[in-house]
C-alpha cells in the first residue's frame, strides 16, 4: 500500500492528501456501491456519482455506460474520485471456463491461474476493474447449490486453488491494463449452511472455523488478494456482515489483510431483517464498527452514516479509517492517470485464438473419467453410427454453466457439436429426451440472456421425446448419454434435497441401456450426483462437469483418445442426498469402519462415498513404491522429506495426480482419519518412472487445538500414506518427539 508513485510520494501520502480535500459526504460516498442496472433499488446511478456519493457501481457490463459514468465521477462529482466498476466474473467474461469446482478437479493450479487470467484479461478491455471471485468456502454437503463455485471439500486442495484464482485475476501487479482485482468470498463459513440450504444459518466451533473454513481465505491473503466479501448468513448468530470477530480480529488483527471488504448485496441491510439490528441506522452503525467498508447497494451507509456521525455514534475517524483502502486501490490501479477504457479494445482481446485454446486445454484437464469397464473407451473414430442422447446434449447453457456475466450470450460448443466435429464421415444422430426442470423455479432465470419463459412440455410431450430418444438410441452402434443438471440446478439459490438425476434422465439412462448397445454416459453437473444405478450398470462413465465454452470439444478429446483424462474428485460422491454432509477427513469414532462392533451408520445402506475423495481413471495404469520418509524421528518444529516412485505401467502416456495424506495418532485433540497434506500432477510416458517429494514440518502438522485454544504443533506418532486417492494404502509412519 506504501509503494512509490512516479512522482515520488507513496500511495499512503496520495491518499492522506485526497482525503484532506474529501468532505464527509465524499467520504461516506466512497463506501456505498450503487447499482448501474436496471431493476437495481435505489436512486439513479448518475445523481450518486455526480455528487460525490459513490465508490463502486456493480450489475452493469456496457463497456461505452462505464467510460459515461467513469467521466461524470472524474468530471463533475466535487473530488473527481474515479469509480471501480465490478461484476461477477466467475470463471470466465466472454470465453468461459470449466466452473471452479471442475478447475479444483484438475488438481492443478495452473490452470484455475492461467483460466483466470484469461477471464481478467476480458474483463478488463471490457471496462471493468473488479470481479467478485474468486469463492473459496469449503463445502462438505453437496445439496448445497454454491459448492459449484469452489474446490469442494478440503482445506489444503481448496487453499492451492484459491491463491492460484488470486495470481490468475491480479498477476503481479494490479496497475496491469489486463488484471482485475480479486475478491475472496464469501467470508466466512457460508458452506456450512444447516442442511445445505442456501443462505441458513451457520454454526461452527472456532476449530472448525481455523481448521477447515479459513484457510483458503488466509491463502488469499498470502497471495495478496485486495478485496474481500462478507457472507449474507449468520456465523454462530451473527450475520457476517456486522461479524466483528471476523473482519477485525482475524482479517485486520490476525492476516493483517490491507486490502477492503464489501458486503454481499444487501446484506448491511439485511441485518435488520435477521433481527441483528433494530433499524437501518442500527445495521450502519454495526456495519461500520465490524470493519465493513462497503456497502453493496443497500444504501445503509449513505443514508445513516453522516447521522451517526453528527450523534457521536461514530467519528470521522472510523469512516477515514475504512475509506483509506478503498483509494489505495484506486491510486494502485493508476486509475487516476488512465479512468477510461479503450471501446475498441474488446473486440481485439476477445478476437485472440489462445483464449479458446486455454478453454479447452483448461477443460480437458479438468474432467474426471469414473468407470471405464472393458476399456470402452477410448472411442474408435471409424464408428459409423453413433446416438448422443439427453437433454444437455446440445445445450449451450447446461455446457458453460451456472454463474455467467449480465448479459452474456451462449456460444459454447456442445458435446453433440464436439462429437459430430470428431466424426466428419459417421451418422451422429440426436435426441434431447424428456426436458428437465427445477421443480420451483429460480429467480435467476428472467435475469438470463434469452429466457423466454416457456410452459413446461405436457405428459405426452414428454412421453414422445421420451420415447424418440429411445428409438434413436436403438438404431445406432453406441450411444453417448449427456445427463445431469441444466446450469441453473446449481449456484446460488439452487440447493437441493435430492443428488438425483433431475427428471426422467436415470429412466431414459435404463431404458438405452436395456437395448444392449454400448453405452457411454457423460455429466454435466455443478455438484456430486447420485448415480448408483450408472455406476453399477453402465460401463463408462465421464464427469465433465460444466466445462465451458470448450466444453464439447474437450469432452469429444478425452472419448476418442486424443487426452487422457487426469482429473481427480475434489468432492466425494455420496450415494444419497440424505448422506450429506460426507467428507473423507473424519474423525476415527470408537467403533471405525472394519472393526468387530462395527455397524455401517445407516441400516438402510452403506454411508460410504461412491465414488471418494481424490478419485479418478485414466486409459493407462500406475504404480506406487519404494515410500521413504527421510527420517523416522524428528524434533517438533524439524522437517521431513516423503518421497515416492510412480510408475507408468500402461502403454499410454498419462498424467497421475500423486497424493500424500497424515493422520495424527494421538494428541491434545482427536485429529482426522486423514488430512491431505501434499499433491503434484505428474506425466509419465509408458514405463517411465518419476520420484515425487514432499515436504513434511509444521506447516503441514500444527493445528487449531480445542484444549489448547491456540495453534500447537505437538509430539506424536503419525501415519503417512501416498497414492492416487483419499484411500491410498502405501503406508509409512513418522514420530515427532518433543
Amino acid at each position: 500500500m506504501n509503494s512509490t508513485t512516479e512522482s515520488g510520494t507513496t500511495i499512503a501520502e496520495r491518499v492522506e492528501a485526497l482525503l484532506g480535500r474529501m468532505s464527509l459526504a465524499e467520504k461516506i460516498g466512497q463506501l456505498n456501491q450503487v447499482g448501474g442496472a436496471d431493476f437495481a433499488p435505489g436512486p439513479k446511478a448518475e445523481d450518486q456519482i455526480r455528487a460525490g456519493g459513490a465508490g463502486s457501481v456493480l450489475w452493469l457490463n456496457n463497456t461505452q455506460r462505464f467510460n459515461e459514468l467513469q467521466k461524470i465521477a472524474i468530471e463533475e462529482s466535487p473530488s473527481g474520485i474515479p469509480l471501480l466498476f465490478a461484476l461477477d466474473v466467475i470463471h470466465g467474461y466472454r470465453t468461459i471456463f470449466p466452473v471452479p469446482l471442475a478447475m479444483a478437479s484438475s488438481w492443478d493450479p495452473a490452470v484455475p491461474e492461467q483460466s483466470q487470467a484469461v477471464a481478467a484479461k476480458e474483463a478488463r478491455a471490457a471496462g471493468l476493474h473488479w470481479t467478485f471471485a474468486p469463492m473459496i468456502d469449503i463445502a462438505r454437503d453437496a445439496r448445497w447449490g454454491r459448492i459449484v463455485e469452489g474446490a469442494g471439500e478440503d482445506p489444503y486442495l481448496g487453499s492451492a486453488m484459491a491463491a492460484a484464482q488470486v495470481r490468475g485475476f491480479q498477476g503481479d501487479n494490479v496497475a496491469d491494463p489486463e488484471r482485475v482485482l480479486a475478491c475472496a468470498k464469501h467470508f466466512a463459513g457460508y458452506g456450512y449452511s444447516d442442511g445445505g440450504r442456501d443462505y441458513d444459518p451457520v454454526y461452527l466451533s472456532e476449530t472448525q472455523l481455523r481448521n477447515i473454513v479459513l484457510p483458503p481465505f488466509e491463502a488469499t491473503v498470502k497471495a495478496g488478494v485486495a478485496t474481500f466479501m462478507s457472507a449474507y448468513m449468520d456465523l454462530n448468530d451473527v450475520p457476517a456482515s456486522g461479524n466483528h470477530f471476523l473482519m477485525r480480529q482475524i482479517l485486520r488483527k490476525e492476516w493483517s489483510f490491507d486490502g477492503f471488504v464489501v458486503s454481499d448485496a444487501f446484506a448491511v441491510g439485511n441485518m435488520l431483517i435477521q433481527g441483528h439490528a433494530r433499524d437501518r441506522r442500527d445495521a450502519a452503525l454495526r456495519g461500520i464498527k465490524a470493519g465493513l467498508n462497503m456497502d453493496m447497494s443497500s444504501y445503509t451507509y449513505p443514508e445513516n452514516v453522516a447521522g451517526l456521525v453528527a450523534d457521536g455514534a461514530l467519528s470521522v475517524a472510523e469512516i477515514e479509517e475504512l475509506v483509506r483502502p478503498i483509494l489505495a486501490i484506486k491510486f494502485r490501479m493508476g486509475l487516476f492517470e488512465q479512468p477510461y477504457v479503450d471501446e475498441n479494445r474488446l473486440a481485439e482481446v476477445l478476437a485472440q485464438p489462445e483464449n479458446r485454446q486455454t478453454a479447452r486445454w483448461a477443460a480437458q484437464r479438468s474432467m474426471v473419467l469414473l468407470k471405464n469397464e472393458g476399456g470402452l473407451l477410448p472411442l474408435k473414430t471409424d464408428l459409423q453410427k453413433v446416438a448422443v442422447i439427453g437433454p444437455l446434449a446440445d445445450s449451450m447453457t447446461a455446457t458453460e454453466g451456472s454463474w455467467m456475466v449480465f448479459g452474456h450470450e451462449p456460444a459454447a460448443v456442445t458435446v453433440l457439436a464436439g462429437i459430430r466435429a470428431k466424426l466428419p464421415e459417421a451418422e451422429v444422430s440426436y435426441a434431447p429426451g424428456s426436458e428437465i426442470r427445477r421443480d420451483i423455479p429460480s429467480w435467476f432465470e428472467s435475469l438470463m440472456a434469452g429466457y423466454t419463459g416457456e410452459p413446461p412440455q405436457t405428459p405426452e410431450e414428454s412421453e414422445s421425446a421420451f420415447q424418440t430418444a429411445v428409438s434413436t438410441a436403438r438404431a445406432a452402434d453406441l450411444v453417448v448419454m449427456v445427463l445431469g443438471e441444466t446450469a441453473l440446478m446449481a449456484g446460488e439459490a439452487a440447493s437441493r434435497a435430492s443428488l438425483d438425476l433431475p427428471g426422467r434422465q436415470e429412466e431414459l439412462l435404463k431404458a438405452v441401456a436395456d437395448l444392449g448397445k454400448p453405452v457411454v454416459l457423460v455429466l454435466l453437473n455443478g455438484r456430486p450426483l447420485s448415480i448408483n444405478w450408472a455406476a453399477e450398470h453402465i460401463p463408462a462413465i465421464l464427469e465433465a462437469w460444466e466445462p465451458g465454452t470448450e466444453g464439447g470439444h474437450a469432452v469429444a478429446d478425452i472419448l476418442f483418445g486424443d487426452v487422457n483424462p487426469g482429473g481427480k474428485l475434489p468432492v466425494s460422491f455420496p450415494r444419497k442426498g440424505s448422506h450429506a454432509p460426507l467428507y473423507y477427513a473424519r474423525n476415527i469414532t470408537h467403533s471405525p469402519e472394519g472393526s468387530q462392533m462395527y455397524n455401517p451408520r445407516y441400516w438402510d445402506g452403506l454411508p460410504v462415498p461412491l465414488y471418494p475423495f481424490g478419485f479418478g481413471l485414466s486409459y493407462t495404469t500406475f504404480e506406487f513404491s519404494n515410500l521413504q520418509i527421510s527420517a523416522p524421528q524428528v524434533k517438533v518444529g524439524e522437517r521431513v522429506t516423503v518421497s515416492v516412485d510412480v510408475t507408468n505401467t500402461g502403454e499410454m502416456a498419462g498424467d497421475e495426480v500423486v497424493q500424500l495424506y497424515i493422520h495424527q495418532k494421538w494428541g491434545t485433540d482427536t485429529r482426522p482419519m486423514r488430512e491431505l497434506k501434499g499433491f503434484e500432477r505428474i506425466t509419465l510416458q509408458p514405463g517411465e518412472t518419476k520420484t515425487v517429494a514432499f515436504p513434511l514440518g509444521p506447516d503441514e502438522l500444527t493445528y487449531w487445538s480445542t484444549n489448547a485454544n491456540g495453534w500447537i504443533q505437538e509430539a506424536a506418532a503419525f501415519d503417512i500414506w501416498v497414492g492416487a486417492d483419499s484411500l491410498a494404502s502405501l503406508h509409512g509412519e513418522l514420530e515427532v518427539i518433543g
